[in-house]
């Protein structure tokens, strides 16, 4: 049994506690959490820390595969400019499976605990089998032309299927609305319908994908037909936002993630509202990648005021300087100091849990679950804000 004492706890579903006390078992069971208030003293067999105790984090949203991709791609350069990019070094010559356990590891030693991942491949499967870390793969399909359907549907389900082979959680989902054809959203949407899975999908990342809908021009129809030759006179704008464009295609029971979120505004939410019910909807902000690709953020203090379960994801390493959600959780203060620190924690922590439904085990500090211990330090306890020399050491 071990007894660790900081200077706040922060169970992640109750309010933090002054000099609290989280008792667990040798293998990180959470047993209790002893709150001492102002009477707190040094104990044996106490550990001590100063700092803050949260829960392991969870990473909401990351494409493990682009780990080899680190440092291959500038800042600035626009959507497009990303697109192409990431179109034109995806498949070259790296030792992609040993940057993906530099990358598991390195989240490991960060706090998380668990990863919903983006995959377009099975090569994640023997880094996923070894890691410590929970993982949910999101089995990635795109193809914008309607003949290529059953193709890329196809290929999906051999993936899918792979995946469940080696006994990893597993569900198939679309990349985005602007590559994906109706056709095989449609698909999509059966499978999801019929198995339950978790539903992800990245959702208005750029101005260029509102563009593509409203009018058919624009950076992303550019780098269809300059960029990737393909033929796109079978699309027709609609006129609409994509995500507007798309919600009879997004599944109304199961649990669906929205990823990036940077153009969402009020009339989407209202929308989205029409559709299916926000309990069961999580808006998964990604801020470093934002600003890296498109230096823009998503509208957080609207999704504050309208409610929404936000959690947070770090993209890849094609995206972004590192995979750390404290490193999100900072941006986020950063740029809107508002939000406060137990409102970070819990979107990094028990609302990631509950977006990828594994909050039965991690999240939160209540009894029974095994969600891992996180030490914070580096915080201002007079404003109880992170500073930019906060860190976080893994205890369990």
């Amino acid at each position: 049994m071990r007894k660790i004492a900081a200077t706040y706890v922060f169970p992640g579903t109750t309010s933090p506690i002054k000099n609290g006390i989280l008792v667990c078992d040798d293998e990180g069971t959470i047993i209790d959490i002893l709150d001492r208030g102002n009477s707190f003293r040094e104990e044996a067999g106490v550990e001590f820390y100063s700092g803050i105790l949260a829960p392991g984090f969870v990473n909401a949203h990351c494409h493990l595969e682009f780990s080899h991709l680190h440092n291959k791609i500038e800042k600035h350069i626009g959507f497009s400019g990303f697109l192409e990019k990431i179109n034109q070094l995806r498949n070259e010559p790296a030792d992609k499976e040993k940057a993906m356990q530099i990358a598991d590891r390195k989240m490991w030693a960060a706090g998380i605990a668990a990863v919903g991942d983006v995959s377009n491949s099975g090569l994640s499967q023997s880094v996923k089998q070894k890691s410590k870390n929970h993982y949910h793969t999101f089995v990635e399909v795109f193809d914008l032309h309607p003949s290529r359907a059953d193709r890329a549907f196809s290929k999906a389900q051999e993936v899918l299927e792979s995946f469940k082979k080696a006994k990893l959680s597993a569900s198939i989902v679309p990349h985005s609305p602007y590559s994906v054809s109706f056709e095989l959203l449609r698909k999509v949407l059966q499978e999801a319908q019929k198995n339950g899975g978790l539903f992800s999908i990245h959702n208005q990342e750029s101005k260029a994908e509102t563009e593509f809908f409203l009018s058919g021009q624009g950076d992303i129809y550019r780098h269809f037909s300059d960029n990737l030759k393909l033929n796109t006179s079978h699309w027709k704008p609609t006129g609409k936002s994509s995500l507007q464009s798309i919600l009879d295609y997004l599944p109304k029971e199961n649990k669906l993630l929205l990823v990036h979120n940077t153009q969402t505004r009020k009339e989407d939410i209202e929308a989205l509202k029409q559709h299916r019910s926000l309990d069961n909807t999580c808006f998964v902000l990604c801020p470093n990648s934002n600003l890296f690709i498109e230096n823009g953020l998503p509208p957080v203090n609207l999704f504050r005021e309208e409610k929404l379960q936000i959690c947070l994801g770090t993209d890849s390493l094609a995206s972004n300087s590192e995979l750390s959600i404290l490193l999100e959780m900072l941006s986020i203060q950063q740029n809107f100091p508002d939000v406060s620190l137990e409102e970070l924690l819990s979107w990094a922590c028990i609302n990631g849990a509950k977006a990828l439904n594994i909050d039965d085990s991690f999240g939160s500090f209540d009894k029974g679950k095994k969600p891992g211990v996180n030490l914070i330090n580096g915080i201002d306890f007079k404003t109880m804000k992170l500073t930019p020399k906060a860190k976080v050491k893994r205890l369990i």
